[in-house]
């Protein structure tokens, strides 16, 4: 045998070996396949469908239960009569002087009458030289006839409206709500255009504080939400009456936090006729004035209206009540104590206003009064305010 076998192949291992590693990368590459085939099968959008991916068949209609058919009847009924407030306000450009109207703020209202008197919050209008009201129906009227009562923080405006634009509002009573009652607040929260939340009356007899710093007793409070732009809006009941007028919240962020509050109607009703008649409301005067009630209790009236001036003219000066007087060493000598109107208690200067307002001028009263310890009482019969 030759030094070299010619039926040797160097090569022939060799050749054979990649062939051999490339069975195991074929096989795991077609797992990785339908390993990818299966999730694209489960995850592509109408897997398993026969066709295209078709609506679904809608379900019918069940009928509308008797509630929910008075809901929408009633806020059909009322959306007519709720507008829409823009207070406005005239600027001057910087540079031309333009006299330009400018929006200061957004809340609700509703039709009184056919007269055109439309009624909202008076913070709604607070500072406002025009308003405009606008309708469900998108026509809009500006007006300058603006009164206001911020006591109460009712407004009432006047528009020049043709009387089929004007549908005003069914009025109801407010003193024999019950709590429980339904309620519906319709307005324009967040400048969202006549919707309608409901709820039921929370509570009765709540007090706020009016714009100008004054109480407002026998408010009602409703859990039937109330937004910034509702105010102003109609509280209604489940006839469809005007209950109360939507004015405030108690919230910490500044929306609806499940307690709201409107001034009852009754009020509402008392205040606007005198506001259209008058373009004020027509108070009854005792004719005093009174200290405020922190410094009545730092030098040490406890409770009551202290009396610090007696108007020259005035009721009180004719009953015989005293103010704070000095005497001839320059000591002070407290005036009257005002404890009680009729069988009214009074336990605070703010006490005394709204007693009064209870009455009208020419009434007559019993004023109970503390006099150096020493209770007495006169008869007041009460005059218009000047």
């Amino acid at each position: 045998m030759s030094q070299y076998d010619s039926s040797y192949d160097p090569y022939r291992d060799t050749a054979r070996r990649p062939v051999a590693a490339v069975w195991p990368l074929l096989v795991l590459l077609v797992g990785l396949a339908l390993l990818l085939g299966g999730l694209v099968y489960w995850f592509w959008p109408g897997r398993g469908a026969s066709g295209p991916a078709q609506p679904r068949t809608v379900t019918p209609a069940g009928k509308l239960s008797d509630a929910e058919r008075a809901t929408i009847d009633l806020f059909k009924a009322a959306s007519p009569s709720v507008v829409h407030v823009t207070n406005l306000t005239e600027t001057r450009t910087a540079f031309s002087l333009d006299v330009q109207r400018v929006e200061r703020g957004l809340g609700s209202g509703f039709v009184w009458d056919d007269d055109g008197h439309i009624i909202t919050n008076y913070h709604v209008v607070e500072g406002a030289n025009f308003a405009r009201v606008s309708f469900q129906d998108g026509n809009s009227y500006e007006t300058a006839n603006i009164w206001t009562y911020p006591d109460k923080d009712i407004a009432v405006l006047k528009i020049s409206a043709p009387k089929s634009e004007l549908v005003p509002i069914p009025v109801g009573t407010s003193h024999d709500l019950q709590v429980g009652q339904s309620t519906f607040a319709i307005g324009n929260p967040y400048g969202l255009d006549h919707t309608l939340t409901t709820g039921i009356v929370s509570a009765l007899g709540r007090e706020i504080t009016s714009p100008n710093d004054r109480p407002i007793r026998g408010v009602i409070q409703t859990s039937a939400a109330i937004n910034p732009g509702n105010s102003g809006g109609p509280l209604l009941d489940s006839s469809g009456r005007l209950i109360g007028m939507n004015s405030a919240i108690l919230s910490k962020s500044g929306t609806f936090g499940g307690i709201g509050f409107a001034i009852p109607v009754d009020e509402i009703n008392r205040v606007v006729p005198q506001l259209i008649n008058n373009g004020k409301v027509v108070r009854p005067r005792l004719g005093v004035q009174v200290a405020e009630d922190e410094q009545a209790r730092q030098i040490g009236v406890k409770e009551g209206a202290l009396v610090v001036r007696v108007f020259g003219g005035s009721p009180a000066e004719a009953a015989g009540l005293r103010g704070i007087l000095r005497d001839e060493e320059g000591r002070l000598i407290l005036g009257d104590v005002i404890v009680s109107i009729d069988d009214k208690s009074i336990k605070t200067g703010k006490d005394l206003f709204s007693v009064l307002e209870q009455y009208k001028a020419g009434d007559t009263v019993t004023v109970a009064y503390l006099r150096n310890g020493q209770k007495k009482e006169a008869k007041v019969t009460l005059q218009v305010t000047a």
